[in-house]
Protein backbone atom coordinates (compact mmCIF):
# COMPACT_ATOMS: atom_id res chain seq x y z
CA UNK A 1 0.00 0.00 0.00
CA UNK A 2 1.52 3.36 -0.77
CA UNK A 3 2.39 5.71 1.88
CA UNK A 4 -0.14 8.48 1.54
CA UNK A 5 -3.06 5.85 1.27
CA UNK A 6 -1.48 4.23 4.75
CA UNK A 7 -1.73 7.30 6.79
CA UNK A 8 -5.75 7.96 4.86
CA UNK A 9 -6.24 4.41 6.28
CA UNK A 10 -5.19 5.26 9.26
CA UNK A 11 -6.69 8.19 9.59
CA UNK A 12 -10.27 6.68 8.39
CA UNK A 13 -10.01 4.22 10.80
CA UNK A 14 -9.17 6.26 13.39
CA UNK A 15 -12.12 8.13 13.16
CA UNK A 16 -14.76 5.05 12.68
CA UNK A 17 -13.14 3.51 15.48
CA UNK A 18 -13.61 6.81 17.34
CA UNK A 19 -17.53 7.22 16.49
CA UNK A 20 -18.13 3.56 17.38
CA UNK A 21 -16.94 4.19 20.98
CA UNK A 22 -18.30 7.59 21.51
CA UNK A 23 -21.50 6.01 20.22
CA UNK A 24 -21.55 2.79 23.02
CA UNK A 25 -19.10 4.68 25.43
CA UNK A 26 -22.35 7.69 26.18
CA UNK A 27 -24.43 4.58 26.96
CA UNK A 28 -22.09 3.53 30.09
CA UNK A 29 -21.63 7.12 30.99
CA UNK A 30 -25.32 8.64 30.75
CA UNK A 31 -26.25 7.23 33.88
CA UNK A 32 -23.45 9.80 35.74
CA UNK A 33 -24.23 12.80 33.16
CA UNK A 34 -27.88 12.42 34.18
CA UNK A 35 -27.07 12.69 37.99
CA UNK A 36 -24.73 15.18 37.61
CA UNK A 37 -26.85 17.38 35.32
CA UNK A 38 -29.90 16.51 37.01
CA UNK A 39 -31.08 15.57 33.29
CA UNK A 40 -33.42 12.34 33.82
CA UNK A 41 -36.10 13.90 32.05
CA UNK A 42 -33.75 13.75 28.94
CA UNK A 43 -31.95 10.79 29.38
CA UNK A 44 -33.74 9.47 26.20
CA UNK A 45 -33.72 12.38 24.10
CA UNK A 46 -29.58 12.53 24.37
CA UNK A 47 -30.05 9.12 22.57
CA UNK A 48 -33.47 9.24 20.18
CA UNK A 49 -31.84 12.67 19.26
CA UNK A 50 -28.88 11.32 18.17
CA UNK A 51 -30.05 8.70 15.95
CA UNK A 52 -32.44 11.20 14.31
CA UNK A 53 -29.74 13.43 13.68
CA UNK A 54 -27.93 10.60 11.67
CA UNK A 55 -30.80 10.24 9.49
CA UNK A 56 -30.68 13.55 8.53
CA UNK A 57 -26.67 13.34 8.24
CA UNK A 58 -26.75 9.84 6.29
CA UNK A 59 -29.28 11.53 3.54
CA UNK A 60 -27.62 15.18 3.15
CA UNK A 61 -23.62 13.79 3.21
CA UNK A 62 -24.97 10.69 0.30
CA UNK A 63 -26.77 13.56 -1.91
CA UNK A 64 -23.69 15.67 -1.29
CA UNK A 65 -20.78 13.11 -2.30
CA UNK A 66 -23.08 12.22 -5.25
CA UNK A 67 -23.13 15.83 -6.59
CA UNK A 68 -20.22 17.36 -5.28
CA UNK A 69 -17.72 14.63 -4.15
CA UNK A 70 -16.56 13.29 -0.89
CA UNK A 71 -14.16 16.37 0.51
CA UNK A 72 -16.79 18.95 1.21
CA UNK A 73 -19.18 16.72 3.08
CA UNK A 74 -15.84 14.40 4.81
CA UNK A 75 -14.61 18.13 6.54
CA UNK A 76 -18.08 19.67 7.45
CA UNK A 77 -19.06 16.29 8.63
CA UNK A 78 -15.68 16.10 11.21
CA UNK A 79 -16.07 19.47 12.51
CA UNK A 80 -20.00 19.38 13.09
CA UNK A 81 -18.91 15.80 14.97
CA UNK A 82 -15.50 17.79 17.01
CA UNK A 83 -18.09 21.04 17.72
CA UNK A 84 -20.49 18.24 18.81
CA UNK A 85 -17.75 16.27 21.40
CA UNK A 86 -17.27 19.65 22.39
CA UNK A 87 -19.98 20.77 23.56
CA UNK A 88 -20.79 17.70 25.24
CA UNK A 89 -18.20 17.68 27.06
CA UNK A 90 -17.90 20.99 28.37
CA UNK A 91 -21.34 21.02 29.12
CA UNK A 92 -22.98 22.35 32.38
CA UNK A 93 -26.58 22.14 31.59
CA UNK A 94 -28.80 18.94 30.11
CA UNK A 95 -30.20 21.16 27.29
CA UNK A 96 -26.21 21.98 26.11
CA UNK A 97 -25.38 18.12 26.47
CA UNK A 98 -28.32 17.33 24.50
CA UNK A 99 -27.78 19.86 21.43
CA UNK A 100 -24.31 18.36 21.32
CA UNK A 101 -25.28 15.01 21.50
CA UNK A 102 -27.51 16.43 18.21
CA UNK A 103 -24.58 17.76 16.57
CA UNK A 104 -22.34 14.36 16.97
CA UNK A 105 -25.32 12.28 15.54
CA UNK A 106 -25.61 14.61 12.50
CA UNK A 107 -21.72 14.54 12.21
CA UNK A 108 -21.69 10.54 12.75
CA UNK A 109 -23.62 9.72 9.79
CA UNK A 110 -22.60 11.74 7.72
CA UNK A 111 -18.89 10.60 8.30
CA UNK A 112 -19.28 7.23 7.32
CA UNK A 113 -21.15 8.12 4.17
CA UNK A 114 -17.99 10.58 3.37
CA UNK A 115 -15.52 8.07 4.09
CA UNK A 116 -16.91 5.03 2.21
CA UNK A 117 -17.22 7.55 -0.94
CA UNK A 118 -13.17 8.52 0.30
CA UNK A 119 -12.73 4.81 -0.24
CA UNK A 120 -14.22 4.41 -3.51
CA UNK A 121 -12.39 7.45 -5.26
CA UNK A 122 -8.81 7.16 -4.05
CA UNK A 123 -8.35 3.29 -3.09
CA UNK A 124 -7.85 0.55 -5.97
CA UNK A 125 -10.58 -1.74 -6.20
CA UNK A 126 -8.60 -4.71 -5.36
CA UNK A 127 -7.95 -3.06 -1.82
CA UNK A 128 -12.02 -2.43 -1.02
CA UNK A 129 -12.33 -6.11 0.98
CA UNK A 130 -9.58 -4.79 3.43
CA UNK A 131 -10.38 -1.39 3.81
CA UNK A 132 -13.95 -2.37 4.37
CA UNK A 133 -12.53 -4.77 6.71
CA UNK A 134 -10.80 -2.63 8.70
CA UNK A 135 -14.12 -0.29 9.05
CA UNK A 136 -15.47 -3.60 10.69
CA UNK A 137 -13.03 -4.08 13.26
CA UNK A 138 -13.28 -0.40 13.88
CA UNK A 139 -16.42 -1.17 15.05
CA UNK A 140 -15.65 -4.10 16.79
CA UNK A 141 -12.81 -3.19 18.98
CA UNK A 142 -14.32 -0.53 20.52
CA UNK A 143 -17.71 -2.59 21.07
CA UNK A 144 -15.35 -4.42 23.26
CA UNK A 145 -13.32 -1.96 25.28
CA UNK A 146 -15.07 1.08 24.93
CA UNK A 147 -17.95 0.61 27.49
CA UNK A 148 -15.29 -0.40 30.66
CA UNK A 149 -12.68 1.96 29.50
CA UNK A 150 -15.74 4.84 29.19
CA UNK A 151 -17.14 3.73 32.68
CA UNK A 152 -13.47 3.76 34.23
CA UNK A 153 -12.81 7.57 32.79
CA UNK A 154 -16.23 8.50 34.02
CA UNK A 155 -15.22 7.66 37.81
CA UNK A 156 -12.18 8.04 38.00
CA UNK A 157 -11.39 11.18 35.58
CA UNK A 158 -15.11 12.70 35.10
CA UNK A 159 -17.57 11.69 32.46
CA UNK A 160 -16.49 15.03 30.60
CA UNK A 161 -13.54 13.76 29.56
CA UNK A 162 -15.03 10.67 28.09
CA UNK A 163 -16.21 13.37 25.29
CA UNK A 164 -13.20 15.32 25.74
CA UNK A 165 -10.52 13.03 24.71
CA UNK A 166 -12.35 11.71 21.73
CA UNK A 167 -12.46 15.11 20.52
CA UNK A 168 -8.64 15.74 20.97
CA UNK A 169 -8.08 11.99 19.09
CA UNK A 170 -10.92 13.25 16.27
CA UNK A 171 -8.21 16.25 15.73
CA UNK A 172 -5.60 13.76 15.00
CA UNK A 173 -7.44 11.29 13.15
CA UNK A 174 -8.27 14.73 10.74
CA UNK A 175 -5.00 15.41 10.01
CA UNK A 176 -4.18 11.89 9.20
CA UNK A 177 -6.93 12.21 6.48
CA UNK A 178 -5.49 15.52 5.01
CA UNK A 179 -3.16 13.70 2.23
CA UNK A 180 -6.09 11.93 0.57
CA UNK A 181 -8.37 14.99 0.77
CA UNK A 182 -5.31 16.72 -1.44
CA UNK A 183 -5.39 14.33 -3.46
CA UNK A 184 -9.31 13.57 -4.51
CA UNK A 185 -9.22 17.27 -4.63
CA UNK A 186 -5.73 17.87 -6.71
CA UNK A 187 -6.93 14.86 -9.16
CA UNK A 188 -10.30 16.13 -9.53
CA UNK A 189 -11.67 13.16 -8.72
CA UNK A 190 -14.29 14.57 -5.97
CA UNK A 191 -16.38 15.49 -9.19
CA UNK A 192 -19.41 14.49 -9.21
CA UNK A 193 -20.92 11.13 -10.81
CA UNK A 194 -17.23 9.96 -10.65
CA UNK A 195 -18.31 6.76 -8.95
CA UNK A 196 -22.34 7.07 -8.67
CA UNK A 197 -22.56 3.77 -6.63
CA UNK A 198 -19.97 4.97 -3.82
CA UNK A 199 -22.53 5.58 -0.92
CA UNK A 200 -24.33 2.59 -1.47
CA UNK A 201 -22.18 0.54 1.79
CA UNK A 202 -21.96 3.85 3.69
CA UNK A 203 -25.49 3.86 3.76
CA UNK A 204 -25.82 0.43 4.75
CA UNK A 205 -23.02 0.53 7.01
CA UNK A 206 -23.91 3.22 9.07
CA UNK A 207 -25.32 1.72 12.46
CA UNK A 208 -26.07 3.05 16.29
CA UNK A 209 -24.48 0.38 17.75
CA UNK A 210 -22.00 -2.05 18.43
CA UNK A 211 -20.42 -3.93 15.08
CA UNK A 212 -22.00 -1.59 12.88
CA UNK A 213 -20.22 -2.88 9.83
CA UNK A 214 -20.56 -6.47 10.81
CA UNK A 215 -23.43 -7.27 8.80
CA UNK A 216 -21.42 -5.09 5.82
CA UNK A 217 -18.29 -7.24 6.24
CA UNK A 218 -20.52 -10.86 6.44
CA UNK A 219 -22.57 -10.29 3.47
CA UNK A 220 -19.51 -9.01 1.11
CA UNK A 221 -16.91 -11.79 2.19
CA UNK A 222 -20.03 -14.67 1.49
CA UNK A 223 -20.27 -15.82 -1.58
CA UNK A 224 -23.26 -16.99 -1.10
CA UNK A 225 -24.93 -13.52 -0.68
CA UNK A 226 -24.78 -12.72 -3.88
CA UNK A 227 -27.22 -15.63 -5.12
CA UNK A 228 -29.76 -15.92 -1.51
CA UNK A 229 -33.03 -14.86 -1.28
CA UNK A 230 -33.48 -17.68 0.10
CA UNK A 231 -32.43 -20.70 -1.67
CA UNK A 232 -30.16 -21.08 -4.68
CA UNK A 233 -33.56 -22.06 -6.76
CA UNK A 234 -35.47 -18.68 -5.44
CA UNK A 235 -32.51 -16.06 -6.27
CA UNK A 236 -32.55 -15.76 -9.70
CA UNK A 237 -36.25 -14.23 -9.73
CA UNK A 238 -36.01 -12.59 -6.37
CA UNK A 239 -34.79 -8.68 -7.13
CA UNK A 240 -36.73 -9.66 -10.36
CA UNK A 241 -40.01 -10.24 -7.96
CA UNK A 242 -39.65 -6.49 -6.43
CA UNK A 243 -41.13 -3.54 -8.16
CA UNK A 244 -37.47 -0.99 -8.60
CA UNK A 245 -37.51 1.93 -6.74
CA UNK A 246 -34.99 4.74 -6.40
CA UNK A 247 -36.36 7.36 -4.05
CA UNK A 248 -37.47 10.73 -4.29
CA UNK A 249 -34.98 13.80 -5.58
CA UNK A 250 -31.95 14.72 -3.21
CA UNK A 251 -33.77 18.00 -1.82
CA UNK A 252 -37.09 16.27 -1.07
CA UNK A 253 -35.06 12.95 0.50
CA UNK A 254 -33.66 15.83 2.97
CA UNK A 255 -36.55 17.60 3.66
CA UNK A 256 -38.32 13.62 4.48
CA UNK A 257 -35.39 12.95 6.63
CA UNK A 258 -35.76 16.46 8.42
CA UNK A 259 -38.82 16.05 9.05
CA UNK A 260 -38.55 12.47 10.67
CA UNK A 261 -36.14 13.61 12.54
CA UNK A 262 -38.30 16.90 13.84
CA UNK A 263 -40.92 14.18 14.65
CA UNK A 264 -39.19 11.97 16.38
CA UNK A 265 -37.29 14.88 18.69
CA UNK A 266 -41.29 15.80 19.09
CA UNK A 267 -41.79 12.47 20.95
CA UNK A 268 -38.62 12.55 23.09
CA UNK A 269 -39.90 16.18 24.12
CA UNK A 270 -43.16 15.20 25.05
CA UNK A 271 -42.61 14.27 28.55
CA UNK A 272 -42.01 17.58 29.40
CA UNK A 273 -45.75 18.21 28.48
CA UNK A 274 -49.22 17.79 31.16
CA UNK A 275 -51.02 15.07 30.55
CA UNK A 276 -53.11 14.08 28.78
CA UNK A 277 -51.38 16.87 25.71
CA UNK A 278 -48.04 14.04 26.26
CA UNK A 279 -49.54 11.17 24.56
CA UNK A 280 -51.21 13.40 22.19
CA UNK A 281 -48.45 15.62 21.03
CA UNK A 282 -46.34 11.65 20.85
CA UNK A 283 -49.02 10.16 18.86
CA UNK A 284 -49.10 12.73 16.52
CA UNK A 285 -45.71 12.98 15.75
CA UNK A 286 -45.33 9.36 15.20
CA UNK A 287 -47.63 9.51 12.55
CA UNK A 288 -45.89 12.56 11.09
CA UNK A 289 -42.84 10.53 11.19
CA UNK A 290 -44.43 7.49 9.57
CA UNK A 291 -46.09 9.31 6.41
CA UNK A 292 -42.60 11.34 5.59
CA UNK A 293 -40.62 7.90 6.03
CA UNK A 294 -42.95 6.22 3.37
CA UNK A 295 -40.74 7.96 0.39
CA UNK A 296 -37.69 7.00 2.03
CA UNK A 297 -38.62 3.34 1.56
CA UNK A 298 -39.58 0.37 -0.53
CA UNK A 299 -43.66 -0.06 -1.17
CA UNK A 300 -45.51 -1.32 1.60
CA UNK A 301 -42.73 -1.29 4.28
CA UNK A 302 -44.81 0.16 6.83
CA UNK A 303 -47.33 -3.13 5.74
CA UNK A 304 -44.57 -5.64 5.86
CA UNK A 305 -44.89 -6.51 2.53
CA UNK A 306 -43.44 -9.95 1.43
CA UNK A 307 -39.86 -10.13 0.24
CA UNK A 308 -37.94 -6.75 0.61
CA UNK A 309 -40.56 -4.39 2.55
CA UNK A 310 -40.61 -7.05 5.07
CA UNK A 311 -36.65 -7.31 5.32
CA UNK A 312 -36.34 -3.86 5.99
CA UNK A 313 -39.65 -3.19 8.34
CA UNK A 314 -37.35 -6.28 10.24
CA UNK A 315 -34.25 -4.47 10.16
CA UNK A 316 -35.82 -1.58 11.88
CA UNK A 317 -37.63 -3.63 14.61
CA UNK A 318 -35.21 -5.95 15.58
CA UNK A 319 -33.43 -2.42 16.30
CA UNK A 320 -35.75 -0.50 17.60
CA UNK A 321 -35.76 -2.92 20.48
CA UNK A 322 -32.62 -4.29 21.26
CA UNK A 323 -31.55 -0.48 21.60
CA UNK A 324 -34.36 0.86 23.56
CA UNK A 325 -33.26 -2.04 25.97
CA UNK A 326 -29.97 -1.61 25.81
CA UNK A 327 -29.83 2.31 26.90
CA UNK A 328 -32.07 1.04 30.12
CA UNK A 329 -30.32 -1.60 31.36
CA UNK A 330 -26.89 0.03 32.20
CA UNK A 331 -29.32 2.55 33.93
CA UNK A 332 -30.97 -0.17 36.13
CA UNK A 333 -27.97 -1.51 37.08
CA UNK A 334 -25.88 1.16 38.39
CA UNK A 335 -29.17 2.97 40.37
CA UNK A 336 -30.68 -0.25 41.66
CA UNK A 337 -27.91 -2.64 41.97
CA UNK A 338 -25.66 0.05 42.46
CA UNK A 339 -22.61 -1.60 39.94
CA UNK A 340 -20.10 0.92 39.28
CA UNK A 341 -20.50 2.53 35.54
CA UNK A 342 -17.17 0.59 34.53
CA UNK A 343 -19.18 -3.30 35.50
CA UNK A 344 -21.99 -2.25 33.97
CA UNK A 345 -19.86 -1.65 30.59
CA UNK A 346 -18.59 -5.17 30.93
CA UNK A 347 -22.15 -6.22 30.27
CA UNK A 348 -22.38 -4.58 27.09
CA UNK A 349 -19.36 -6.14 26.06
CA UNK A 350 -20.46 -9.09 26.90
CA UNK A 351 -22.86 -8.65 24.60
CA UNK A 352 -21.26 -6.97 21.71
CA UNK A 353 -18.68 -10.27 21.88
CA UNK A 354 -21.69 -12.47 21.13
CA UNK A 355 -22.69 -10.22 18.59
CA UNK A 356 -19.63 -10.68 16.80
CA UNK A 357 -19.94 -14.80 17.39
CA UNK A 358 -23.78 -14.71 16.08
CA UNK A 359 -22.71 -12.80 13.29
CA UNK A 360 -19.21 -15.72 12.41
CA UNK A 361 -21.41 -18.15 12.77
CA UNK A 362 -24.08 -17.05 10.94
CA UNK A 363 -21.57 -16.84 8.20
CA UNK A 364 -20.25 -20.07 8.19
CA UNK A 365 -23.71 -21.42 8.03
CA UNK A 366 -24.29 -20.09 4.57
CA UNK A 367 -28.10 -20.85 3.07
CA UNK A 368 -27.28 -24.16 4.55
CA UNK A 369 -30.87 -23.29 6.51
CA UNK A 370 -31.55 -20.17 4.20
CA UNK A 371 -31.99 -16.60 5.41
CA UNK A 372 -35.21 -15.93 6.19
CA UNK A 373 -34.84 -19.22 9.07
CA UNK A 374 -31.38 -17.40 10.50
CA UNK A 375 -33.22 -14.42 10.64
CA UNK A 376 -36.47 -16.14 12.60
CA UNK A 377 -33.67 -17.82 14.63
CA UNK A 378 -31.58 -14.99 15.69
CA UNK A 379 -34.79 -12.81 16.35
CA UNK A 380 -35.96 -15.47 19.03
CA UNK A 381 -32.92 -15.28 20.58
CA UNK A 382 -33.50 -11.29 20.83
CA UNK A 383 -36.69 -11.71 22.51
CA UNK A 384 -35.18 -14.36 24.62
CA UNK A 385 -32.59 -11.89 25.73
CA UNK A 386 -35.08 -8.96 25.95
CA UNK A 387 -37.49 -10.74 28.08
CA UNK A 388 -34.77 -11.60 30.61
CA UNK A 389 -34.43 -7.70 31.18
CA UNK A 390 -37.99 -7.85 32.16
CA UNK A 391 -38.03 -10.44 34.30
CA UNK A 392 -34.35 -8.91 36.01
CA UNK A 393 -36.47 -5.39 36.23
CA UNK A 394 -39.51 -7.08 37.97
CA UNK A 395 -38.02 -9.83 39.86
CA UNK A 396 -34.68 -8.12 40.72
CA UNK A 397 -32.68 -10.89 39.36
CA UNK A 398 -29.49 -9.54 39.52
CA UNK A 399 -26.15 -8.41 37.08
CA UNK A 400 -25.28 -12.23 36.57
CA UNK A 401 -29.12 -12.93 34.94
CA UNK A 402 -29.00 -9.30 32.94
CA UNK A 403 -25.77 -10.55 31.80
CA UNK A 404 -26.82 -13.99 30.51
CA UNK A 405 -29.44 -12.45 29.09
CA UNK A 406 -27.58 -9.65 27.08
CA UNK A 407 -25.04 -12.48 25.72
CA UNK A 408 -28.24 -13.77 24.16
CA UNK A 409 -29.84 -11.12 22.73
CA UNK A 410 -26.32 -10.25 21.41
CA UNK A 411 -26.03 -13.21 19.63
CA UNK A 412 -29.18 -12.86 18.00
CA UNK A 413 -28.59 -9.29 16.46
CA UNK A 414 -25.09 -10.80 15.27
CA UNK A 415 -27.22 -13.38 13.68
CA UNK A 416 -30.07 -11.35 12.21
CA UNK A 417 -28.29 -8.17 10.85
CA UNK A 418 -25.71 -10.01 8.16
CA UNK A 419 -29.08 -12.19 7.14
CA UNK A 420 -30.97 -8.60 6.68
CA UNK A 421 -28.05 -7.36 4.56
CA UNK A 422 -27.86 -10.39 2.58
CA UNK A 423 -31.79 -10.62 1.65
CA UNK A 424 -31.76 -6.98 0.98
CA UNK A 425 -28.77 -7.40 -1.46
CA UNK A 426 -30.38 -10.24 -3.17
CA UNK A 427 -33.58 -8.07 -3.97
CA UNK A 428 -31.94 -5.26 -5.20
CA UNK A 429 -30.70 -4.25 -8.65
CA UNK A 430 -28.32 -2.26 -9.65
CA UNK A 431 -30.45 0.56 -10.25
CA UNK A 432 -32.00 0.39 -6.79
CA UNK A 433 -29.16 -1.13 -4.61
CA UNK A 434 -28.14 2.54 -3.16
CA UNK A 435 -32.03 3.42 -2.26
CA UNK A 436 -32.55 -0.29 -0.88
CA UNK A 437 -29.51 0.42 1.31
CA UNK A 438 -30.21 3.97 2.58
CA UNK A 439 -34.05 2.67 3.30
CA UNK A 440 -32.14 0.04 5.66
CA UNK A 441 -30.02 2.61 7.58
CA UNK A 442 -32.97 5.01 7.51
CA UNK A 443 -35.11 2.66 8.84
CA UNK A 444 -32.83 1.04 11.49
CA UNK A 445 -32.13 4.97 13.16
CA UNK A 446 -35.68 6.26 12.71
CA UNK A 447 -37.42 2.98 14.76
CA UNK A 448 -34.22 2.78 17.09
CA UNK A 449 -34.72 6.75 17.51
CA UNK A 450 -38.70 6.18 17.83
CA UNK A 451 -38.84 3.62 20.25
CA UNK A 452 -36.25 5.17 22.70
CA UNK A 453 -38.57 8.11 22.22
CA UNK A 454 -41.58 6.16 23.42
CA UNK A 455 -39.76 4.31 25.83
CA UNK A 456 -38.61 6.97 27.59
CA UNK A 457 -42.61 8.44 28.11
CA UNK A 458 -43.38 5.09 29.49
CA UNK A 459 -40.02 5.70 31.83
CA UNK A 460 -41.56 8.51 32.99
CA UNK A 461 -44.95 8.17 33.39
CA UNK A 462 -44.64 4.93 35.87
CA UNK A 463 -42.43 7.34 37.73
CA UNK A 464 -38.44 7.05 36.68
CA UNK A 465 -35.87 6.16 38.65
CA UNK A 466 -38.13 6.14 41.65
CA UNK A 467 -40.12 3.30 40.64
CA UNK A 468 -38.91 -0.38 40.11
CA UNK A 469 -41.69 -0.51 37.31
CA UNK A 470 -40.36 2.12 35.19
CA UNK A 471 -37.57 0.01 34.02
CA UNK A 472 -40.31 -3.25 33.39
CA UNK A 473 -41.95 -0.59 31.22
CA UNK A 474 -39.36 0.14 29.04
CA UNK A 475 -38.26 -3.50 28.56
CA UNK A 476 -42.17 -4.41 28.12
CA UNK A 477 -41.95 -1.85 24.94
CA UNK A 478 -39.05 -3.64 23.95
CA UNK A 479 -40.88 -7.00 24.30
CA UNK A 480 -43.79 -6.05 22.20
CA UNK A 481 -41.56 -4.78 19.34
CA UNK A 482 -39.50 -8.10 19.48
CA UNK A 483 -42.49 -10.09 19.58
CA UNK A 484 -44.04 -8.16 16.26
CA UNK A 485 -40.48 -8.99 14.43
CA UNK A 486 -41.79 -12.57 14.57
CA UNK A 487 -44.25 -12.87 11.98
CA UNK A 488 -42.34 -10.00 9.61
CA UNK A 489 -39.38 -12.53 9.47
CA UNK A 490 -41.03 -14.72 8.25
CA UNK A 491 -42.34 -12.90 5.43
CA UNK A 492 -38.63 -11.58 4.31
CA UNK A 493 -38.84 -14.41 2.00
CA UNK A 494 -40.21 -14.73 -1.44
CA UNK A 495 -43.16 -16.08 -2.38
CA UNK A 496 -42.75 -19.50 -2.94
CA UNK A 497 -39.27 -19.85 -1.32
CA UNK A 498 -38.54 -22.50 1.35
CA UNK A 499 -38.76 -20.70 4.83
Amino acid sequence: MAPHLRATTIGSFALVFLGAFEALAVTTVMPAVSADLDGAAYYALAFSGTLAASVVGVVVAGRWSDRRGPVAPLLAATAIFLVGLIVAGSASTIEVFVVGRLLQGFGSGAINVALYVVVARLYPAVLHPRIFGAFAAAWVLPSMIGPPVAGWVAEQISWHWVFLGVAVLVLIAAALMLPAIRQITGSGAAAAGTAPAATEPAESAERSGPATSIASAESAEAPESSESAESAGATGSAAQAQPEQTGPGSLVSILLALVVAGAVLAISLAQQLPSPLDWTVAVVALIVAGVAARPLLPRRTLLAGRGLPATVLLRGLVAASFFAAEIYMPLMLHERDGLALSVSGLILTVGAISWAAGSHLQGRLGERFGSTAIARVGTALIAVGIVVQLLDALLALGPIVAAAGWLVAGAGMGTVFPRVATLALAYSTPRNQGFNSAALSIFDAASSATSIAIAGLLFALVGGTDSPFAYAAAFALSVVVIVLAQPVAARTAPPGAQR
